[in-house]
């Protein structure tokens, strides 16, 4: 493990490294370890479940990958920085111009429409005007809602929220996509056109990994981490 800007993997680049991460919450005089030292590299293009039952450290590690949170010790290569040694201001822009969040709840902004929920992420990064609704546009046509682009979110069906909030997530064209439980509150049909729109970004050359406790969901990935008492269990890939 080490920077990540200087690992290969075949050819492919690592595009994030954790190395003996550690997380500890402390509530007083108690103090929790959370997570037990995880090492990890994601390659260019995986497409990655983090598995494992509650309380295993799935949702720590997510804030750690996604710039939420900083480990207790140990090191996060993002690109060719280590995030773990950044103050909060920049992690926030680290946070906001290298990394796309698709949540189970869509967290899109009510008041908002569609056009305009997707291009909020290019608002903080400084694109202009202009930009920002050709790149939301876009964005709006490759998940199938160019037709609903002034419908605010309360107009939507769930599987339509979750895609606006895809594309908000791909507004900035980020080193990686990071996806919590994101068909946790959808119908089985909607949740399978998410999937299948995964699957086509994964097939672009995507960077997704996605927390998930199902293993249908998992099924669909072509690499399972499984964590257990905050510890890398295994780690596979698909053939």
């Amino acid at each position: 493990m080490g920077n990540a800007a200087l690992q290969t993997q075949g050819g492919v680049p690592c595009v994030a490294s954790l190395a003996d991460i550690r997380k500890t919450y402390t509530m007083g005089a108690l103090s929790v370890e959370v997570l037990h030292g995880i090492s990890l590299d994601f390659m260019c293009g995986d497409y990655v479940s983090i598995m494992g039952p509650s309380g295993c450290g799935k949702s720590t590690l997510m804030n750690i990958l996604g710039c939420l949170d900083q480990p207790t010790s140990g090191s996060y290569f993002l690109g060719p920085d280590d995030t773990s040694l950044m103050p909060d201001d920049e992690l926030s822009s680290v946070r906001g111009a290298r990394l796309g969040f698709i949540f189970q709840s869509y967290n899109l902004i009510q008041q908002l429409n569609v056009l305009e929920n997707i291009e909020m992420p290019l608002f903080y990064q400084g694109y202009s005007e202009e930009e920002s609704h050709e790149i939301a546009m876009g964005l709006a046509r490759r998940v199938g809602l160019d037709t609903r682009v002034h419908h605010k979110p309360f107009e939507l069906s769930g599987g339509q929220q979750q895609r606006v909030a895809i594309a908000r997530a791909l507004a900035v064209d980020p080193l990686i996509i990071l996806a919590d439980e994101p068909t946790g509150n959808l119908d089985s049909k909607s949740g399978a056109e998410i999937l299948d729109l995964f699957d086509e970004l994964h097939d672009q050359g995507k960077t997704l990994i996605m927390v998930t406790h199902s293993d249908e969901l998992a099924e669909r990935s072509a690499r399972w981490v499984k964590l257990r008492d905050g510890l890398v269990e295994s780690d596979d890939r698909r053939g």
